[in-house]
């Protein structure tokens, strides 16, 4: 698997950065004044954020909203580690993300981030406990944990049943709600879920987000997800709009 090699490669040989302890009402992820801008065709710089200001305490859930392209990929992408800003500074787990190399920002994700996306990303020819447990796996957790924990999870999400089936034999709903475990089975800190309902329909899209925002809350998890559908942000403790890369308080 392509990804696995970029988890195996932050291993035991580079010691693991050490996140500030996040106590009540601390925060998890924090922007300062965050810019992001790619190249563009004629060579000059393309906004996709411009100073943007935000903090997730521990425990909180916190919605984005925005239409297509006012960049709220991109947001994720620099909460996760997985890019960083052109300007600002993003901390995750007290770790400033830009200071650290590529290998330490893996390690820093895979051990405190759980990403939920839009289009599911389960490996086909996987069953569904297998893809619930590959990110232990990847890690490297004792077997017999990982196998606990994806029993677990799957009783929690009414799919016991289903756990040696092919994923290609699940609804759009089931999928997700595999993903969502999938994302918990390491007990992250952060949450992180890009448009996890786009591809449902309105019954499963509220049942699916009903379930994540409760599984958050239930852990003290901080969870940050992106909509478009307004209600499903009013699940959240506070909710921001995202207008050609500004960020505003609703």
């Amino acid at each position: 698997m392509v990804y696995s090699r970029g988890f195996r490669d932050a291993g035991s040989s580079m010691s693991s950065p050490e996140p500030a302890a996040a106590g009540h009402g601390a925060a998890i992820l924090a922007f300062h004044e965050v810019s992001k801008s790619y190249p563009g065709r004629s060579g000059e710089g393309q906004a996709a954020l411009h100073q943007v200001s935000l903090q997730v305490p521990a425990g909180r859930v916190v919605a984005i909203m925005g239409r297509s392209g006012s960049g709220k990929s991109t947001l994720l992408n620099l909460a996760a580690g997985i890019d960083i800003p052109t300007q600002g500074r993003v901390l995750l787990m007290g770790q400033e993300v830009s200071r650290l190399r590529e290998a330490q920002r893996t390690r820093l994700r895979r051990e405190h981030v759980g990403m939920v996306f839009q289009f599911f990303h389960l490996l086909p020819h996987l069953s569904v406990a297998e893809n619930v447990a590959l990110p232990g796996w990847i890690a490297g957790d004792p077997a017999a944990g990982v196998q606990e924990r994806t029993v677990e999870l799957l009783g929690r999400v009414g799919l016991a049943d289903r756990a040696g089936d092919s994923v290609q034999a699940l609804s759009g709903g089931e999928m997700q709600r595999v993903a969502i475990c999938r994302a918990l089975l390491r007990r992250p800190t952060l949450l992180l879920a890009d448009e996890p309902t786009g591809n449902l329909d309105d019954a499963s899209a509220r049942a699916v987000m009903d379930l994540l925002v409760r599984l958050a809350r239930e852990g003290r998890r901080s969870l940050l997800f992106v909509t478009h559908d307004a209600s499903l942000a009013s699940l959240a403790h506070e909710t921001w709009h995202l207008h050609s890369g500004e960020l505003v308080r609703e």
